[in-house]
């Protein structure tokens, strides 16, 4: 029996939960089941006129999904009390809704219960609005992910210590099909070599840094099938709502097919160059040396300048084929001893175009043309054959036109003997900042330096295929 007190303790309780705006209800189970009380808010929240009408329901009832109402009252049960339980509640001839459930059982009740009576005491809050504001999210999330796996590029986000928060599908296949699990809050580190991983971790660290982009960088990666790949990735920095960098995100693009296709054509094109040089080597031997070594310090000047692979591989064939168009001249006039006239001399310009009208028949090697175009200009505007001046010369026929010069004065011509370290510096030195570009021959200056004045171009490494 429901005493008076108890009477007075519910209709307190109601008072206060009514002006919550939350549901509360009090339900008897022993000794019959129904509803003791529920607040105004609750009545309202499942559509009833009243609470009277609310009362006349078990609370069975209430549930759309039977199996709900089953785990709930086991859990009830077994706990004597339960803290939000999400459930769909039916309402009075309407929609469902979704409400989150907290409750107890009167055997955990700290006041006393009168004997024979056991009920519970239930706080129920619609959260519909927060379950479809999460049903939203998770879509969006679900499509955002499903667009992430049908791009065939490894995508993936870190966090600001580099971690992997975020992989699509193809990233997973990169890393030997592990679990997901396995690759969440791992790092570089735990899947590719020592060294490479500490390139990826710098370029990381520069990008959260600075907030600075990394676009289209390649490089080529170890698989865990042990096999290494060509990739080309971007990477930009991954902003919080705040606009503060809290990590990195990530697209790294296979290119291995591409890469072997170029180089196919790369190596077809060179052997085909190769056979051409040696035509050069058997009529001019010092012409064709001369190109090796042209090559050597060029590709030395340009490693000291931090340039990447690809712009290494131009400088070195630039240097390597820069006076290919000496095979169209006489011999002659190549190697005759003293001063040239006129007629001749603009002959011996002419191995510039005949050099480029050469190579620009080949695609892969039409990037090289300006370069060995201007490998005669001068800063000052003294060279030929446009009489270019410094802002218009690019900075790799800047470095062929020094190491022209350099090997030129350095090495035994038909005509004349060597002239020597020491004439060839001095001529540099003389023409740096207005004939030659003064940073080229600071560096030139330092590695022979550094060397001892060693003349290293001369060795018969210089025989080297392109």
């Amino acid at each position: 029996m429901i005493t008076k007190k108890t009477k007075g303790k519910s209709h307190s309780d109601l008072l206060i939960f009514n002006n919550f705006g939350i549901g509360f209800f009090r339900y008897s189970i022993k000794p019959d089941e129904k509803f003791l009380m529920a607040n105004s808010s609750l009545v309202k929240m499942l559509g009833y006129r009243s609470e009277k009408e609310l009362k006349k329901k078990g609370l069975a009832e209430l549930f759309v999904n039977c199996k709900e109402k089953d785990r709930f009252f086991s859990l009830l049960k077994k706990r004597d009390k339960i803290k939000f339980f999400e459930v769909e509640l039916k309402r009075k001839g309407g929609l469902p809704i979704w409400a989150a459930i907290t409750g107890s059982s009167s055997k955990s009740a700290l006041r006393p219960v009168p004997a024979g009576l056991e009920y519970l005491e239930v706080v129920v809050e619609d959260i519909s609005l927060h379950k479809e504001t999460q049903e939203k999210l998770s879509l969006e999330r679900d499509y955002l992910q499903s667009l992430l796996d049908n791009i065939p590029d490894a995508i993936y986000f870190k966090d600001i210590k580099n971690r992997l928060i975020k992989v699509n599908k193809f990233y997973i296949q990169g890393a030997g099909g592990r679990e997901l699990k396995k690759i969440i809050g791992k790092t570089d580190f735990d899947f590719f070599p020592y060294n490479q991983a500490k390139q990826m971790f710098k370029d990381d660290n520069y990008i959260l840094r600075t907030g600075k982009p990394i676009i289209g960088k390649i490089e080529r990666t170890l698989l865990s099938n042990k096999t290494w790949n060509q990739v080309i990735t971007t990477k930009v920095p991954f902003y919080s709502k705040n606009g503060l960098i809290i990590g990195t995100m990530g697209i790294t693009r296979d290119m291995t097919a591409y890469a072997n296709l170029e180089q196919e054509h790369l190596k077809m094109t060179t052997d085909a160059l190769n056979m051409l040089g040696k035509a050069l080597e058997m009529r001019d031997p010092y012409t064709f040396k001369h190109n090796a070594n042209v090559s050597i310090i060029a590709e030395r000047i340009a490693k000291m300048l931090n340039w990447d692979e690809n712009r290494l591989l131009n400088i070195r064939l630039a240097g390597r084929l820069h006076d290919l168009g000496k095979i169209g001249i006489s011999l002659d006039i190549l190697n005759r001893p003293g001063k040239l006239n006129e007629e001749e001399y603009q002959l011996i310009k002419k191995h510039v175009e005949n050099c480029c009208k050469l190579i620009n028949e080949v695609d892969s090697l039409r990037p090289l043309v300006e370069i060995i175009y201007q490998h005669h200009e001068r800063l000052d505007g003294s060279g030929y054959p446009n009489s270019l001046k410094a802002g218009d010369i690019l900075m790799e026929a800047r470095i062929l036109a020094v190491s022209d010069v350099l090997d030129a004065m350095t090495s035994h011509r038909p005509y004349r003997g060597a002239l020597g370290i020491a004439k060839a510096l001095e001529e540099l030195n003389a023409g740096s900042g207005t004939r030659y570009d003064s940073k080229i021959v600071n560096i030139v200056n330092r590695f022979l330096k550094k060397d001892n004045g060693k003349i290293f171009w001369l060795s018969d490494d210089n025989k080297q295929k392109l």
